[in-house]
């Protein structure tokens, strides 16, 4: 099968070159959606990917394209380099084997640093960021069609490629259990969590294109689907990044109010500290679908941070791919689950990792304000918000979820919109206003930029 990872990943990174970036990254988006990340041919010591193939010619082709302005380094890109560093100097005190460290930190390059960057340097005006919306609204939306039907029937067109799994690909394909009666999707990806955290982070990000699109009704049918891929993997984690997204989203007409909405929050959180003997992350596992891996997820957050978990590991973590033996301490089990995104960055990288991994979240906050901020119009500002459910959703998700395989690709791909938004929809902004004063509202509203399908 390696013949094939290389044919396709060949076929489509030349296709790159032939089409504007922009669309390359549709591309790329789609080569991670449908060819599984499992496969892979190997070059020496490092393992390619179709998209790790995809990504190296896009890149290329960015590099060799005459940009429209020169590209800007920004506090966002800089955390991003520093974060993988911090890693590498983390993992380099604490790790048996420095050459696998190596291995697997340049695989992670592949995935998440050259991601972001072909994002910050592909998109540059409001019309391409539209016009990757959309792009993956086309990808995105078949994928729900066929993860629904093998959830509903067990079918699965991408099944025949499980034979062909590799040692290497570290997770791979296994078979999905049934919940409720319904089996678990998991289409072409390796885990159905994976799948369903793929839709679930980019449905919310292609909600902005509800009003900046004159065929809204297609949209909102790409939209379903995905939703109903999400609901497919019957994953709780997948469902609470989209739920939460999706509730972040609804509360645009009401955003002034979000300190009020922050308050009560706080607040009925410390009640339930203070009042119950349970603490509050323990309590919102009753909603999940399943109570016990709630409990387990709760109860690794107490081993790792409040009975001693991370002793004499607090600085440079255990290691990258080193159980830190919290499994009989969990639940009797003989390893450990490391199902959360903050713990696992902590586990394998000490606070020398998890502080830049935070720092980055934070920034892309910042960033997404002065996106907010530099925009004047709202159908701009809704494009900053979408990104925000998206993100404020994941974040909330990665306290029961560790992040792997696509979804890590599609999380940089986040920040980097965090990081161009600011840019690409601040200075356009002030000729969309002076037409606005101009014309009138309602004629502003029809010279509005727009993507048609």
């Amino acid at each position: 099968m390696a013949e094939l990872t290389l044919l396709v990943g060949c076929v489509v990174g030349m296709a790159v070159f032939f089409v504007r970036p922009v669309y390359g990254l549709i591309l790329y988006v789609a080569a991670i959606a449908w060819y599984p990340s499992h496969l892979m041919v190997s070059v020496g010591t490092i393992d390619f990917t179709v998209r790790r193939i995809v990504i190296l010619a896009l890149l290329a082709r960015l590099l060799l394209k005459t940009r429209a302005r020169p590209f800007r380094l920004i506090l966002l890109d800089k955390l991003v380099v520093a974060y993988f560093v911090a890693e590498m100097l983390s993992g380099a005190f604490v790790s048996s084997s420095l050459m696998a460290l190596l291995e697997n930190r340049f695989g992670a390059v592949f995935d998440m640093v050259l991601p972001y960057f072909a994002v910050r340097l592909a998109i540059q005006t409001r019309q391409q960021y539209l016009q990757l919306l959309k792009g993956v609204v086309l990808v995105a939306a078949p994928l729900g069609i066929v993860g629904l039907a093998e959830c509903l029937t067990g079918w699965n067109p991408m099944a025949f490629l499980r034979v062909y799994e590799t040692p290497e690909a570290g997770l791979v394909y296994y078979t999905s259990p049934e919940r409720f009666g319904l089996i678990r999707a998991s289409v072409g990806f390796s885990h159905s969590i994976m799948y369903g955290l793929f839709l679930a982070m980019l449905g919310p990000v292609c909600a902005g294109l509800l009003q900046n699109t004159r065929e809204k009704v297609l949209c909102w049918i790409g939209l379903a689907l995905m939703g109903l891929g999400v609901f497919a993997s019957v994953s709780s984690g997948s469902v609470l990044a989209a739920g939460l997204a999706l509730g972040f989203i609804a509360f645009f007409p009401w955003r002034r109010h979000w300190k009020v909405t922050v308050t009560i929050i706080v607040i009925m959180c410390a009640s339930v500290e203070i009042i119950s003997n349970r603490h509050f992350y323990d309590v919102l596992g009753d909603f999940t679908f399943s109570s016990q891996t709630a409990w387990y997820r709760s109860r690794l957050i107490d081993v790792a941070l409040f009975e001693g978990g991370m002793s004499d590991h607090w600085l440079t973590g255990f290691g990258y791919n080193v159980d830190p033996g919290w499994g009989p301490r969990l639940d009797g089990r003989s390893y450990t689950d490391t199902v959360n995104q903050y713990i696992l960055e902590l586990h394998r990288f000490g606070l020398v990792g998890l502080i830049p991994f935070l720092a980055l979240n934070v920034v892309a906050v910042k960033w997404l304000r002065r996106a907010y901020r530099a925009s004047a119009l709202t159908t701009d500002r809704w494009l900053v918000w979408c990104v925000s459910g998206s993100l404020f959703g994941l974040w909330a998700a990665m306290m029961s979820v560790s992040l792997f395989g696509p979804p890590t690709t599609v999380f940089f791909m986040l920040l980097a919109f965090a990081g161009l938004l600011p840019d690409v929809l601040g200075e356009p902004a002030k000729v969309r206003v002076n037409v606005a004063r101009t014309r009138g509202p309602d004629e502003a509203a029809a010279a509005q930029p727009s993507v048609s399908y």
